[in-house]
């Protein structure tokens, strides 16, 4: 546990109450669902009505939660409100996803779980700091390795491949009909840009759910739109001389990589103690083999810059790493129940050479299968003589509840069957219509096992 400052260790009349602070950042690629889980995380917590697998509740140990006011006063802050509004409303539906940084403070209050802990502390205060932000700039981390030139050649060489070939074809046209040693004119560079941005809206529009969208705030700017520093785009070729279309796009690239990738780098990734990543397995699935690919490279990229290693003393002094990583493959609602191992095995292989290398660096890694908001039930069914494992809930685009067969998990995400190219359909559901008659708090699966993970040893 990281040391606490002098002025966190205080006296409340007749009791020493210690402080301490951990800050967990949600990360994931797009449609994973990082604003429901946050929002369930945190309704839970001040609820505390769901969560039988994190010790501290079991246990008894456990007091209350109350959101407090959050330690950065230039982050936005996270509208749990807001969401729970959309979730529990009389209409109920999903909330908006997340656009830019937000940021919430829960205080935890519990009694610490050894006899010696709690001679010296009766009670103690978790502060949980969470930090929630568009997948999108989590993608922008791995140009902080790239030079302009190399970024370039990568990016050109993913956009003339299936099926961003197609999505691509008007930037790519344009880029045939011009010179990039030719004099920079601003005209140029900001038509290039624009074709380039659609290009990235249209591959995150795709129904083939493309992960690998960079730079990230092309798509979500948040309070830079219409800056110069988002008016470049990938050249061919190699470095032109001085004035050149080549040079400005090159500038801006490196401008951008500092004022605003390094930037947040520092002010927000570099502070984080844990790390939980979400990540839509089911949608990939959906989305076939180009989609899968697409996934699996987009979440290797995101994940290297990240410092992972074991937390000390030292790091105390100069600056923490993160210690634990959650890997979690989200709606898992979607799947009947006894398919949850497959879909955690799928996770497993999809990201295993991520999970070694942050093993080797000393950090714990494991992995789940969750739904933040749980909104079918399984069920058994049965169809020509046999029985079937399915799911019972609303399908979005519905009014009334379904019962559907989702189908089974792949053992390997690469082995599609073969004759369609997209031979999956788990489809989605609304949340369901009496979330606000219930005061134990939002239903999930195995949120309390991920706070667990990511909490547990805070909350001795």
């Amino acid at each position: 546990m990281r040391i606490p400052p002098l002025n966190s260790l205080y006296d409340t009349g007749s009791r020493l109450l210690l402080e301490s602070t951990v800050r967990v950042g949600v990360t994931g690629l797009r449609r994973a669902g990082k604003t429901v889980f946050v929002t369930t995380l945190v309704d839970n917590l001040l609820k505390a009505g769901r969560l039988p697998f994190l010790d501290v509740v079991s246990s008894g140990r456990f007091q209350a939660a109350r959101l407090q006011p959050q330690p950065d006063p230039d982050v936005p802050r996270f509208d749990v409100e807001g969401h729970l509004a959309a979730l529990t409303g009389p209409d109920p539906h999903w909330p908006e996803p997340t656009r830019g940084i937000g940021q919430l403070r829960v205080a935890l209050r519990y009694r610490p779980e050894s006899a010696l802990k709690r001679a010296l502390q009766p009670v103690a205060t978790l502060n949980l700091d969470i930090v929630d932000y568009p997948g999108e700039w989590l993608l922008d981390l791995p140009l902080l390795r790239q030079s302009f030139a190399e970024w370039s050649a990568l990016t050109l060489e993913l956009a003339a491949r299936p099926p961003r070939d197609e999505l691509s074809a008007s930037w790519r046209g344009w880029l045939a009909g011009i010179e990039p040693a030719a004099a920079a004119e601003e005209e140029v560079a900001r038509r290039g840009a624009a074709l380039y941005t659609d290009y990235l809206h249209a591959c995150r529009r795709a129904d083939t759910l493309l992960s690998l969208i960079q730079p990230g705030r092309f798509v979500e700017p948040g309070d830079m739109k219409d800056a110069p520093l988002l008016t470049f785009c990938p050249l061919p070729g190699g470095p032109r001389g001085r004035g050149s279309l080549w040079a400005l796009m090159d500038d801006r690239f490196e401008a951008y990589k500092t004022n605003v990738v390094r930037r947040f780098f520092a002010e927000h990734f570099a502070r984080l103690d844990r790390q939980i990543v979400l990540i839509d397995v089911l949608g990939a699935l959906n989305a076939g083999p180009a989609g899968m690919a697409d996934m699996k490279r987009a979440l290797e990229l995101s994940l290297e810059p990240f410092r992972h290693g074991a937390s000390g003393w030292f790091d105390w002094l100069f600056g923490t790493k993160i210690d634990r990583v959650l890997f979690a493959a989200t709606k898992a609602d979607h799947i009947a129940a006894h398919q949850h191992a497959q879909l955690r095995a799928l996770l497993d292989r999809l990201v295993a050479d991520a999970r070694n290398a942050i093993r080797f660096e000393g950090a714990q890694v494991d992995t789940m299968a969750i739904a933040a908001l749980k909104c079918t039930e399984s069920v058994v069914t049965e169809h020509d003589g046999r029985q079937l494992r399915c799911v019972r809930g609303v399908p979005v685009g519905r009014d009334r509840p379904t019962v559907l067969f989702p189908g089974e998990i792949p053992e390997d995400a690469e082995a599609f069957p073969p004759g369609r190219e997209r031979p999956y359909n788990f489809m989605a559901f609304r949340p369901p219509d009496d979330l606000a008659r219930d005061p134990r708090g939002l239903p999930h699966i195995r949120v309390d096992q991920a706070l667990q993970f990511l909490l547990g040893d805070h909350l001795q």
